[in-house]
């Protein structure tokens, strides 16, 4: 008989957790600084993460994550800059040559112009006709209803676990900052932060905006279902209408990912859910 998410989740995070991944090419003893900042590759940094106990070591993984991250976007914000710039001096070219080829083009037709100008009527009568047209807006789907969360003994304790779960494996991404199961999710980028931690390769996290909101939410959740075989049970045009997700919804969420993840062999548990 299976076990319900709580335990799975109350068995994950407790001191026995084991790592999510067993990497047999990751490097074995404490890395220094300067070996860890020369690492550019993800995954690696991810599966020496999970191995380290050391806090000290730790620490400086996490230091190495954040920069390697912090490169890749200042990479990719220097490549699209430079994108950029040829694409405007390709329009300025382009416009220079259609300016000379426009005053040609006045230059030989000045005549015309003047004999047709002289042909229309003085008194000309112009008539603007103004079109209002509204657009009828679709119906509003009714909001999603989250199922109610069922109060448990230990729930409350099951609840913090699940949250300082979400906030480890989320510690080394750049703004992200897990506080609850509503604010902290609201922009969508926790969501990415934690897929991605568990599939790396997934996508370019260094390149997200906080801004695009229904973007974040759509690479999370596709990506959670594509590959960890997760079912979205977020629904995006309902978290775009909230300022602050409904807490019982992420959590239910988030609660269905871990289970995902257990199942997938990517978090290791005492007990199988």
């Amino acid at each position: 008989m299976e076990a319900g998410p709580d335990e799975g989740v109350a068995g994950a995070v407790s001191a026995n957790e084991t790592s999510e991944t067993n990497p047999s090419d990751t490097p074995s003893g404490i890395l220094t600084s300067q070996e860890l900042s020369a690492i550019e590759d993800e995954e690696v940094l991810n599966k020496l993460l999970d191995k380290a106990v050391d806090f000290d070591e730790r620490r400086m993984i996490r230091a190495a994550f954040r920069d390697l991250l912090k490169k890749k976007r200042e990479k990719r914000e220097k490549e699209r800059g430079s994108r950029q710039d040829d694409l405007r001096q390709q329009a300025l070219s382009k416009a220079g040559t259609g300016q000379m080829g426009m005053n040609r083009g006045q230059t030989s037709n000045h005549q015309q112009r003047s004999h047709m100008h002289s042909q229309l009527s003085a008194s000309t009568t112009n008539s603007f006709t103004k079109t209002t047209g509204s657009m009828a807006k679709p119906a509003m789907a009714p909001a999603h209803q989250c199922s109610p969360v069922v109060a448990a003994p230990n729930m409350k304790n099951v609840k913090q676990m699940l949250l300082d779960w979400c906030r480890a494996k989320t510690e080394p991404y750049e703004g992200v900052e897990i506080r609850n199961f509503s604010s902290s999710w609201s922009d969508g980028i926790a969501f990415c932060a934690l897929v991605h931690r568990f599939f790396p390769d997934a996508f370019e996290y260094s390149i997200l905006n906080p801004n695009a909101r229904k973007d974040n939410f759509e690479l999370a959740f596709s990506t959670a279902e594509r590959l960890a075989d997760c079912p979205p049970l977020l629904d995006v045009e309902d978290l775009l209408r909230m300022h602050e997700p409904d807490w019982k919804c992420v959590y239910t969420y988030i609660q269905e990912f871990y289970r995902c993840l257990v199942e997938k062999g990517l978090v290791k548990t005492k007990k199988k859910l």
